[in-house]
């Protein structure tokens, strides 16, 4: 392969992982010259790819979406990782997930060199996924969101909460993360100053302002970040552990799961859990740490269903 192909295929590269590409450091990446670029690029048109260019002292290249979908550029960990992708996204609670996503997958698969396509196959033997039980999403939603997580562009939507209340908000995407039954969006939302979840399937009308947002870290681990804030969403079933523990102390262990944590006196403290079921609830006990004694308060129904596989789990 001569060096302008393969420098033409870096560039190609490059474009389809950033929205938005400055010209001088898109010319360093390639260590050429802002001529050469130019000449690159052109030759990416030609091809059928609709490169665009952004002029001015911020302005760069950018690959823009076509009526034709040109030859995709993947390396080999790319390609399979987005092979494995499509078999988990049929399980994943898209809308028409399953056949969409297969018969995207029985086309990648049938390009795939023969070694490739036994690391898929390999990979495929012991990745197992179970098909939610929340509600289904669009996958054309999904992809408008991780393009705008990609490239931190600035996004409009209507949102209904869990109250019915419908409201407009204008967010700085970040993750989407799949909690077990729902697709979330993590995002900064810019009307309450603060870091907000969103459940995708009760997103519509979604709007990308084409506006980048600040770079902004979240407080912790996404998956963690949705994890904590579902833990704050009122649940059917509740109750208090109140524990011979510090405050203080169960705060360090606890960490934000202690959110909602008080002092019952000055060597113990009250925490509420809630779920969906008894079974959900009972997970929770498990943090509190070997050795601290502890009583189940505020819900009788709970009280005996401790009690009960408290026994059996002795027993067996």
């Amino acid at each position: 392969m001569s060096d302008s192909t393969s420098r033409v295929l870096a560039l190609l590269n490059l474009l389809q992982t950033h929205r938005h590409w400055p010209g001088r450091e898109l010319a360093a990446r390639l260590d050429v010259t802002d001529r050469t670029l130019r000449r690159d690029v052109e030759r990416l048109r030609d091809l059928g790819y609709r490169v665009e260019s952004v002029p001015g002292a911020g302005g760069g290249y950018r690959l823009e979406a076509g009526t034709a979908l040109p030859p995709l550029l993947l390396t080999d960990d790319e390609a399979v990782t987005m092979a494995i992708g499509l078999r988990l996204a049929a399980t994943q609670g898209l809308e028409d997930g399953e056949h969409t996503t297969l018969t995207a997958l029985a086309k990648l698969e049938q390009v795939l060199p023969a070694a490739l396509r036994r690391r898929v196959n390999a990979l495929a033997a012991t990745v197992q996924s179970t098909r939610p039980e929340g509600a289904v999403v669009s996958p054309e939603v999904l992809g408008v969101l991780a393009l705008a997580c990609r490239d931190r562009e600035r996004i409009r939507f209507d949102y209904v909460a869990g109250d019915g209340r419908q409201t407009s908000r204008t967010v700085e995407p970040h993750s989407l993360v799949s909690g077990g039954r729902n697709w979330f969006l993590v995002a900064w939302d810019r009307d309450r100053e603060d870091w907000r979840t969103f459940r995708v399937d009760r997103l519509s009308r979604v709007f990308g302002t084409r506006v980048i947002g600040e770079e902004r870290i979240l407080p912790s681990e996404a998956g963690e970040f949705v994890r904590v804030a579902m833990s704050s969403i009122p649940t059917p079933l509740k109750a208090d552990i109140v524990m011979e523990l510090e405050l203080h102390d169960m705060q360090e262990r606890f960490g934000p799961w202690s959110r909602a944590a008080t002092a019952e006196g000055p060597t113990s403290t009250r925490w509420p859990i809630g779920g969906e079921s008894h079974q959900e609830m009972l997970f929770a006990l498990a943090w509190i740490p070997e050795g601290v004694a502890y009583r189940v308060e505020g819900n009788d129904g709970f009280a005996d269903f401790v009690r009960e596989h408290g026994a059996r789990m002795g027993a067996a």
